[in-house]
């Protein structure tokens, strides 16, 4: 399976409130580690993440969709692989629907013939981090 087809796997689950797809989404080890998009930093560990989407499962946000923009780019050596490109996501809540682009990788580790999440990071650029715009020049 690609990294890809894991991935939308994975996202299929969240999107259908499927707690025991998620959790098998994720290396089942206290050393996996995500990085939110939401309004703490980092969650460290499996029990912790499965309770957050225990919570996410259980809150008012409803996914509609998750989509490619750009990539995805991915890469396989042996037993450890990423995937790394930028989302549109679909939310509804209370009825309002909205997208939010973002970028996003996941670093997957072999676990008993299946891709699992070792590592996940979602994101979206800050306007302007240091007060001076961009300093890419054109």
């Amino acid at each position: 399976m690609t990294l890809a087809a894991r991935t939308r796997k994975f996202w299929d689950a969240v999107q259908a409130n499927d707690l025991q797809g998620i959790e098998d989404a994720y290396y089942p080890t206290e050393d996996t580690y995500v990085v939110l998009e939401g309004p703490r930093y980092t969650t460290h560990g499996v029990s912790k993440i499965i309770k957050g989407w225990k919570d996410f499962c259980n809150s008012p946000i409803t996914l509609k969709s998750i989509d490619w923009i750009e990539g995805p780019f991915e890469e396989i050596d042996s037993a450890m692989g990423w995937i790394s490109g930028v989302t549109d996501i679909a939310i509804t809540i209370n009825e309002k629907t909205f997208i939010n682009r973002f970028r996003c990788s996941f670093v997957y580790t072999k676990y008993k013939d299946d891709w699992r999440i070792k590592h996940e990071h979602v994101s979206a650029p800050m306007k302007d981090p240091y007060g001076i715009g961009d300093w890419l020049k054109t």
